[in-house]
């Protein structure tokens, strides 16, 4: 499985970006997948998840702003983020999770005050 992100660039706090992150490959037909954000210095973190069958989860940090979908006929992943705010600029990471772990490359997202 091969995942490739894209959508990052530089924004202005209360701005709006949208991530995609495609997949290709052996795809495991169910799955998770899921955004997870580096900030230098800290650790990566989850901010979003959804399964094949649309349930989703977000950190608490993005709820209400970040909005996580997929198109599975298309094999993509998406991360509409809305209000972003400085403390969300990071690194983001797609991952696809089934019987092991896929990590894409990461995109940098930076929110500027």
């Amino acid at each position: 499985v091969q995942l490739q992100a894209s959508g990052g660039g530089l924004v202005q706090a209360g701005g709006s970006l949208r991530l995609s992150c495609a997949a290709s490959g052996n795809i495991p037909s169910i799955n998770t997948m899921g955004w997870y954000r580096q900030a230098p210095g800290k650790q990566r973190e989850l901010v979003a998840t959804i399964t094949t069958s649309g349930t989703t989860n977000y950190a608490d940090s993005v709820k209400g702003r970040f909005t996580i979908s997929r198109d599975n006929t298309k094999n993509t992943l998406y991360l509409q983020m809305n209000s972003l705010k400085p403390e969300d600029t990071a690194v983001y990471y797609c991952r696809l999770t089934a019987w092991s772990i896929h990590w894409g490359q990461g995109t940098q997202v930076t929110v500027s005050s």
